[in-house]
């Protein structure tokens, strides 16, 4: 049972984008960890979460452990493509086939 509202969820989620240095978060680390999220929804609700039932909230309102707040302006999706279907099967190489092999230096597999 999820004990905030779909209204305290949206304004949760209005504060997460704005981030943890607008919280007092001010560490060299930058980003949102469960135990913040945890107490910023007890300040903000007085609502207590265990780490694991945060985990679960963003879970289940698409959020992941790792969602990069931008790409880099550079990122070029239609060459990352091209890349990966031209240029990665030649570099990776052909899959070798199934054939007997031996862990020692010496000796040889036969087969």
């Amino acid at each position: 049972m999820e004990r905030l509202s779909s209204r305290q969820w949206e304004r949760l989620e209005r504060e997460l984008k704005r981030g943890p240095l607008a919280h007092g978060f001010d560490d060299e680390f930058q980003g949102w960890t469960l135990k913040r999220v945890k107490l910023l929804i007890g300040r903000m609700f007085r609502v207590g979460y265990t780490v694991r039932g945060v985990w679960k909230l963003l879970r289940r309102h698409g959020w992941s452990a790792q969602v990069p707040l931008r790409r880099a302006i550079e990122r070029d999706d239609e060459a990352i493509e091209v890349w990966k279907a031209e240029v990665w099967p030649q570099v990776e190489g052909p899959r070798r086939t199934w054939a007997p092999t031996s862990a020692s230096r010496t000796r040889q597999a036969r087969g």
